[in-house]
This record gives structure tokens, C-alpha cells and sequence, in this order.
């Protein structure tokens, strides 16, 4: 395990019983509350500091109640530091509205509106959905990218369009491991790691490989994200509970520390604590 505090980048926390979640259907590991107490049972043998807590997908007409029951949870355990919040940013300038009610949480820190799941493959390239991501920068806020490898191409041009915008790739955009098919999405993460605004969230990786999986599997996927990257722009994320389709949190957390052994002290601290600093601003 890592020698020093963590910040876990990607928490989830839900209860269907509250909020609604489509997606959790028929899905029998995950169709079932996940909180707090889950949450401390499958960590507690790693020294977390603090959490970043990022929406969960609810019922889109829920996502300023999923935003009041986060900050509640927050309030049971303070190291939940900052929340990414769902917005829906295809409003264009008009989603302005929806910032600033948002803006009544201090741990509001970001907005995840995912693309991944929009059949249309040119959705981040809608004018509206990016009038409306560049909202967030007037609201102080970042915007997590959740694609998979189908829409890195659009994502360069999004980003590109973008640059005022401080930018979170999560998953490390999810590439076809199961498929064993690091180009183009490979070429796509050096082109992507050009522009300044943007880090990388290593986060989700086992998820995409294949159920007979080997850490040795996700290696060559993790090469090209800490190499374009660096130790100064990538960060540990969790993705728990949805790493449990593939990995229990610690040994995932294992698997990176491993993957990390020879990196200096001050390289590791940024991966593991210092990036998330300041990537999402927490006050610890």
C-alpha cells in the first residue's frame, strides 16, 4: 500500500431506494445501496484523506437532489472534499441557471456530463453542449470527460475548442483492452496530453479488460497514460463501487502501487495525493 494519505479522485455513493439510477437495472452487484459505511469497510486498509465524490448517472431529473443527499453524506464524513455534479450542460449559455443553484454547495467543485452514452457519436461537438461547458469557467468550475475509445477523435476537437476549461480525463478514456488495441487511442492520449488544461484520472482501468484479466493485461494501457501524462498530471481514482465488476478498491490500489515502484517520493506523492490538490482545489 501507499506510504502516505491518499485522495480517492472517483467515489460513488448511491441508495436506489432514494434516488432513481436506470442504468443499475438488472445489474445484480450494483443494484443495491452503496454508502458510507460500505465505502469505510472496503478501504479500511488504506489511509484515505479525502474523497472527491462524482455523480452517479441518476435519473437526469434527480440530479440536484443526488448534489443535496451528496453534500448530507459529506457532512456524516468530511473527507468528502469536493463533488462533481451532473449539469445539463447541452442548455448551452442557458444552463447558467443550473450552475448557480448548483453553486450553493461549497464542494462543488466540477460537472460530469457523460458522453459515452449519447447515441449520437458528434454529441460533444453540439454548439449548445459546448457553449455550455465553457459556461464553466465562468463558474470556477472543471468538466470530467467520460468517453471510451469510439470518441477520443471528437475529443481532441472538443478539448481543442475548450481551452479556458480545466479538463479531467477519466478512465484513462477508457480504451479497448479487452480488444488488446492500444492504437489509435494511444496516438489519441499524446495528442490529448498536448493541451495544458487537460489530466489524466487513472481510474476504471480493470473495468475494460476482459474477466480473465492479469495485471500484466493492463500495463501497456497504463504506459502510454503515465508516459503522456507524467506523474504531474495523472491521479488516483477509485471508481468504487463500479471497480468491483473487476477489482476489489484494494487491490486495485495495490496493482498501482506495484506499477509505481521507483518512482521518486515526490512523483508519488503527486499521484497519489498532491495533483488532486490541485486539480479540484481541496482545502485539507
Amino acid at each position: 500500500m501507499p506510504s502516505i494519505p491518499i485522495i480517492d479522485t472517483h467515489l460513488h455513493l448511491w441508495d436506489p431506494a432514494r434516488i432513481s439510477y436506470p442504468w443499475l437495472e438488472g445489474n445484480k452487484l450494483l443494484n443495491r445501496p452503496y454508502l458510507l459505511d460500505d465505502y469505510r469497510a472496503a478501504f479500511a486498509s488504506v489511509d484515505v484523506e479525502a474523497m472527491v465524490f462524482v455523480q452517479c448517472e441518476a435519473d437526469f431529473a434527480a440530479y440536484e437532489q443526488e448534489a443535496d443527499w451528496v453534500v448530507q453524506q459529506a457532512r456524516i464524513d468530511p473527507r468528502i472534499k469536493a463533488m462533481v455534479a451532473w449539469a445539463p450542460l447541452e442548455k448551452g449559455r442557458a444552463v447558467e441557471d443550473d450552475l448557480v443553484r448548483l453553486g450553493r454547495h461549497a464542494i462543488l467543485r466540477g460537472i460530469r456530463r457523460i458522453i459515452q452514452f449519447e447515441d449520437d457519436i458528434d454529441f460533444c461537438l453540439r454548439p449548445d453542449f459546448i457553449e455550455g461547458v465553457r459556461t464553466l469557467a465562468d463558474h470556477g468550475l472543471s468538466f470530467d470527460i467520460c468517453v471510451d475509445y469510439r470518441h477520443m477523435a471528437n475529443v481532441l476537437k472538443f478539448v481543442e475548442a475548450l481551452p479556458e476549461v480545466p479538463m479531467i480525463l477519466d478512465h484513462i478514456g477508457k480504451p479497448a483492452i479487452r480488444d488488446s488495441q492500444l492504437q489509435p487511442w494511444s496516438a489519441q492520449m499524446r495528442e490529448l496530453a498536448g493541451f495544458p488544461n487537460v489530466v489524466c484520472k487513472v481510474s476504471g482501468v480493470a473495468t475494460e479488460a476482459a474477466q480473465n484479466w492479469h495485471p500484466a493485461t493492463l500495463k501497456p494501457f497504463m504506459d502510454v497514460a503515465f508516459a503522456e501524462f507524467g506523474l504531474e498530471r495523472t491521479m488516483f481514482g477509485g471508481d468504487w463501487p463500479v471497480t468491483l465488476q473487476a477489482v476489489p478498491p484494494t487491490r486495485w490500489i495495490e496493482i498501482l502501487d506495484e506499477y509505481l515502484k521507483g518512482v521518486s517520493a515526490n512523483e508519488q506523492r503527486g499521484f497519489w495525493h498532491d495533483n488532486a490538490v490541485r486539480t479540484y482545489r481541496l482545502a485539507l
